[in-house]
């Protein structure tokens, strides 16, 4: 994955972060670490500057997260609701409050995790399929989006020049980042699904 994000990027320049990092943002999987640290790096040696691969990034980040948070729209909440109401729901002992508890929470702090998600590994996709969901409006979205993302990408973007040859090394770290990150989600999804099934199915 790392040689073929760097042949892109020598090959495709700013076109090449743009498109990376939209398919980052659709399949988090891809690391976007490794594509702002060896832009930033890029702008050593080449006629890359700072400013372009941090524009081309945040852009790219911008159209990713819209074609997510468009998807949540078409799904949005009736659709879920039916979900709930279905064999399927009844099945898994889902309910409506729940739904409604979940709004309301995205509803007083949809903004501040709309932001602050743009920080972490993965979540930072999949933040916008609940702001689509929840018909979060589009204008805060995309102003919350720009504003998470472009700070994201300043610091990764810069981190890769000021690193020069050694922009591989900090790579390791922000893997390291992202596997706590990892772990983090995976027990607390755990620990959510245990005490979902202790209340609903085992009482």
């Amino acid at each position: 994955m790392q040689d073929f994000i760097i042949e892109t990027i020598s090959q495709y320049g700013y076109i090449g972060i743009f498109l990376l990092i939209t398919i980052e943002n659709i399949f988090p999987p891809i690391p976007s670490e490794i594509i702002l640290l060896f832009g930033g790096f890029m702008t050593t040696f080449s006629r890359m500057n700072v400013w372009g691969v941090i524009i081309s990034a945040t852009m790219g980040s911008l159209l990713g997260a819209i074609i997510i948070y468009t998807i949540g729209l078409k799904l949005n909440m009736a659709r879920i609701n039916r979900l709930y109401g279905s064999r399927i729901g009844r099945l898994l002992r889902l309910k409506k409050e729940d739904l409604r508890k979940a709004e309301r929470w995205f509803a007083r702090h949809g903004n501040m995790a709309v932001f602050f998600c743009r920080f972490i590994p993965i979540v930072r996709s999949i933040i916008s399929l609940p702001a689509g969901l929840s018909g979060m409006k589009f204008s805060e979205f995309i102003v919350l989006t720009f504003m998470g993302t472009f700070i994201w990408n300043m610091v990764l973007v810069y981190l890769g020049r000021f690193a020069g040859d050694a922009w591989e090394k900090i790579v390791v770290y922000f893997d390291l980042y992202s596997l706590i990150v990892l772990v983090s989600l995976a027990l607390i999804a755990l620990g959510l699904g245990f005490v979902y099934l202790k209340k609903r199915i085992f009482r």
